[in-house]
């Protein structure tokens, strides 16, 4: 455990900053889960769950919880997918 009440202070923050950053990015995975199974189930409404989870994974990159690259590969990925599902 820290001895420097800075240390001690950027302990707690670090801890907060991780419990407000697995939240969000809880929610993106189960929106991104979402989509996924709707795409891979053929359902109608899979198109707005791909729409609900690129929202999710621009919060994520907005927030600095991951990076835009990987959010633009997993959305590209997401909507190739449903392309495909559809045509």
């Amino acid at each position: 455990m820290a001895n420097i009440k800075s240390a001690e202070k950027r302990i707690k923050q670090s801890l907060k900053r991780r419990d407000r950053n697995r939240v969000v990015r809880g929610g993106t995975r189960t929106a991104v889960k979402k989509a996924r199974t709707l795409i891979d189930a053929g359902d109608a409404a899979a198109a707005e769950a791909v729409q609900s989870a690129i929202v999710a994974l621009d919060r994520s990159v907005s927030k600095g919880i991951i990076h835009k690259n990987n959010a633009a590969r997993r959305k590209s990925r997401l909507v190739r997918a449903l392309n495909k599902a559809t045509a």
